[in-house]
């Protein structure tokens, strides 16, 4: 259902059940998977793509362009996976050239309102953004994380899988998967136990995970010296501790300790 105080484009590409509240607006350029729900005032422009089942709250922006001074109109895109949620007045941009030419949001996804998604970041399945957490450009964040209320995450930062941000933080280097961190700038504070267990995490998984985290940033050795000795370990040929300890290796802005 299309209200008739929405505006349509005629080009845009609209799966069966999809609904437009009033005064929505979709551009020419959009395509909208099946039973997708747009709410009123809400604007979906640009090369964007959103997945069966999605829900746009009213006067959330997506696929604007991007807030980068380099964008000259190129074709770049916003893609966005099934079911995810934008509450009110969330604001996701397009890619940049430079940045890949994608910006993409994964399945299952809640992004509260005022949350800001800019260019170029990749988002697993199942994140959860609270609100007003803001993403500057070319952020990576793993599936099930989450990220607490008015955080701003710096530009290139990664987020590992199933981490965990307070709210009120600034992030500016990497936070390791199953991790917590928090505050201005944010430290780590140990796993995400709650987290884990919620989601089948074994005692035997976190024992390991535990024994890895103490020696890699609590122990007295240089991080690469660190880095060998896990994977010299046991405890490496668990795929949890391989994922933990590769994410810290590929590091480029260096680890949030």
């Amino acid at each position: 259902m299309i209200d008739a105080r929405a505006v349509v484009h005629p080009d845009a590409q609209l799966d069966e059940g999809v609904e437009v509240g009033p005064f929505a607006i979709v551009g020419p350029h959009v395509k909208i998977g099946r039973g997708v729900t747009i709410g009123a005032h809400a604007l979906v422009d640009g090369w964007t793509t959103l997945g069966e089942g999605c829900r746009v709250f009213p006067f959330a922006s997506v696929g604007a362009v991007p807030q980068d001074l380099k964008y000259r109109g190129e074709e770049t895109y916003l893609e966005i996976g099934a079911r995810t949620v934008i509450r009110e007045f969330a604001s996701l941009n397009l890619g940049t050239v430079g940045g890949g030419g994608v910006t993409r949001i994964g399945n299952d996804c809640l992004l509260m309102a005022y949350t800001h998604v800019a260019h170029d970041c990749r988002i697993g399945d199942r994140v959860i953004l609270a609100n007003g957490a803001t993403l500057a450009g070319h952020i990576a964040i793993g599936d099930w994380a989450a990220i607490g209320g008015l955080t701003a995450v710096h530009q290139f930062v990664r987020i590992g899988e199933h981490a965990y941000v307070g709210g009120c933080s600034a992030v500016v280097m990497d936070v390791p998967p199953y991790c917590t961190a928090s505050g201005n700038r944010a430290k780590l504070y140990g796993f995400n136990l709650v987290g884990l267990k919620r989601r089948g995490f074994t005692d035997e998984v976190l024992k390991d995970l535990r024994r890895v985290y103490r020696i890699i940033f609590r122990s007295k050795e240089t991080l690469s010296q660190a880095l060998e000795t896990v994977r010299g370990g046991p405890e490496y040929e668990r795929p949890e501790v391989q994922s933990f300890v590769e994410f810290i290796a590929r590091s480029e802005r260096g680890m949030t300790r």
